[in-house]
């Protein structure tokens, strides 16, 4: 006769689950300070770089009236879809982007201090850091600066080292001395090597705080990844993965850099590409080691620039439009533009790829919020997926408030919370907190 089971009993006590939690209790500090996932605010699709002493307030709007040149010389927006490849939402883009154009040309940009600057006599990078510093407060505070902008310096390698923490120690304190550091400060630490360089970079960013009155972790920054030393070093590690854990959380992002990284590898100049296998390498490397991390990923850039004969700026618009948009079928949401006339392509290509696949996804969101459709069972980690998808769309422009309200009946905010749960978590915890106390 079979024994009988008594259902209401367990096999296990408190002590047993204590043991278990005291045994996982490392993981679980990993998990919460190595991989809190991403903090939900807005990521720029481009950074677009520019000559620190070119820099004045009304740089970007006069970019957006050069690209928005460029475009009707052209024949219009619509007309530029068609060249390359997007004939079948010409008409629905181009309002959108003639819009962006006007509206927010840039969404980040840096003033370089690096190779797009050069080697100059330190009395004039001198100059020119606090004159950068000085313009960008007058544009923070006249509205016009973009949502994210900043600097990119000269490297922490031996030559340039001093050079570069010189002109960021200028930057830094000329713009607290005018007002304060913008919301959407950026900071570029270029072709790192070594996981010291960046913790040197973090040792740089508390004296900076301590010493400018700045709040403990203010000041972040990005990495660019231009040399395979970060892929893998001397020891046979993969010292991109370890920097982000020696940062303090103070790491952004990490850029790659398309032809410095090229060049290293002794990849010939006429095949150095962001498409060539040994960028896709790197790329996927970063991609792994930024996982759950919150840092963000950027693609680098093309120098292949749409000024000149029409055939060849036709030519440029087409290879523009295409890198970005395999930039972001591959998960790389930003990447770099180095001239206005790349702008209109930015665009174009960032904007069919949200709408391209909006109708889908916000039917998805439909059905898992509201059961719409018993057909799809979507499981929670998709829905962030599709919620994030979006979330950016909206960000950038491509998608109005008003069409993803009625195409997926959730608000804007519902939709972020949706594609950070734990931002959703740690919100309620802290209304909770204060509701307690």
């Amino acid at each position: 006769m079979a024994a009988s089971v008594n259902t209401s009993s367990s096999t296990l006590g408190e002590e047993d689950l204590a043991a278990i939690d005291a045994r996982l209790s490392g993981t679980d500090t990993l998990l919460a300070t190595s991989y809190p996932g991403d903090d939900g605010t807005r990521q720029p699709v481009h950074t677009l770089y520019v000559p620190a002493d070119r820099y004045d307030p009304e740089l970007p709007a006069r970019f957006g009236a050069e690209a928005a040149a460029a475009v009707a010389g052209f024949g219009g927006a619509a007309a530029l879809a068609e060249a390359v490849g997007l004939g079948h939402l010409a008409e629905e883009l181009a309002p959108l982007v003639d819009a962006k154009l006007a509206s927010e040309p840039i969404e980040d940009l840096r003033l370089d201090f690096e190779d797009g600057y050069g080697a100059r006599p330190d009395e004039e990078e001198d100059a020119d850091a606090v004159r950068a510093a000085e313009q960008v407060a007058q544009a923070v505070a006249a509205g016009v600066a973009p949502p994210f902008i900043g600097i990119r310096f000269k490297c922490f390698e031996a030559p340039t080292r001093r050079r570069g923490i010189r002109t960021l120690d200028r930057f830094l304190t000329t713009l607290v001395a005018n007002g304060g550091l913008p919301d959407g400060l950026v900071l570029t630490l270029p072709k790192v090597t070594t996981v010291e360089q960046v913790e040197a970079m973090v040792a740089l960013c508390e004296i900076f705080e301590e010493r400018l009155g700045l709040a403990p972790g203010r000041l972040r920054f990005e990495v660019q990844m231009e040399t395979p030393q970060l892929i893998v070093a001397a020891d046979g590690t993969v010292p991109v993965a370890t920097l982000l854990h020696r940062a303090d959380g103070r790491v952004s992002a990490l850029h790659y850099g398309t032809y410095d990284y090229s060049a290293s590898l002794a990849i010939a100049a006429a095949y150095q590409s962001m498409e060539h296998p040994a960028a896709d390498y790197a790329k996927q490397v970063m991609q792994v080691a930024v996982a759950e991390t919150g840092v963000r990923l950027s693609d680098g850039s093309t120098n292949v620039i749409p000024v000149g004969e029409p055939e060849h700026v036709r030519g440029a618009w087409q290879l523009h439009a295409r890198l970005v948009r395999r930039s972001l079928e591959r998960g790389y949401y930003q990447g770099w533009d180095l001239h206005p006339t790349q702008l209109p392509t930015r665009y174009l290509a960032t904007y069919a790829f949200y709408r391209e696949g909006f109708a889908a996804a916000a039917k998805r969101l439909d059905n898992y919020l509201h059961g719409s459709d018993a057909t799809i069972m979507d499981e929670p980690a998709t829905a962030r997926a599709l919620a994030r998808f979006v979330v950016r769309g909206l960000e950038c422009g491509a998608i109005i408030e008003t069409e993803s309200r009625e195409a997926t009946g959730a608000t804007r905010a519902e939709l972020i919370r949706l594609a950070h749960p734990k931002l959703a978590l740690a919100a309620a915890s802290d209304t909770s907190e204060k509701e307690n106390s």
